[in-house]
């Protein structure tokens, strides 16, 4: 398993931007699928935006889709969301989530899907 280190989280006004990082301790993150999850109180933890190892190719969720953006980069072991125009509702603890099965990644991808976790990093949106 590869370890994972969140960061970016914060406190950000709505309408406003912030970009989290998900960084491996060692190995590089090319041949992994990356998700990056939502939890918010009371509410089970939900895949946000996945990158999937085979071809890059992304997945959103619907309330997400045309504010963020996923991307990676191989030489620094990381992968990025960049979440702009955020609403009350995108708040709550993000964890990027790793997995190397190669999965492709779609509406119907699970944290059981996932062996490896960071530690989280808490996003709070208010005025």
């Amino acid at each position: 398993q590869v370890q994972l280190v969140e960061s970016g989280g914060g406190l950000v006004q709505p309408g406003g931007s912030l970009r989290l990082s998900c960084v491996a301790s060692r190995s590089s993150l090319e041949d992994y699928t990356i998700a990056w999850f939502r939890q918010s109180p009371g509410k089970k933890r939900e895949a946000v935006s996945c990158i999937s190892a085979h071809d890059d190719s992304t997945y959103y969720e619907n309330s997400v889709k045309g504010r963020f953006t996923i991307s990676r980069d191989n030489a620094k072991r990381s992968v990025y969301l960049q979440m702009n125009s955020l609403k009350s509702e995108d708040a709550g603890d993000y964890y990027c989530a790793a997995e190397t099965r190669f999965l492709l990644c779609s509406e119907f991808i699970t944290p059981q899907d996932f062996p490896s976790w960071g530690q989280g990093t808490q996003v709070t949106v208010s005025s």
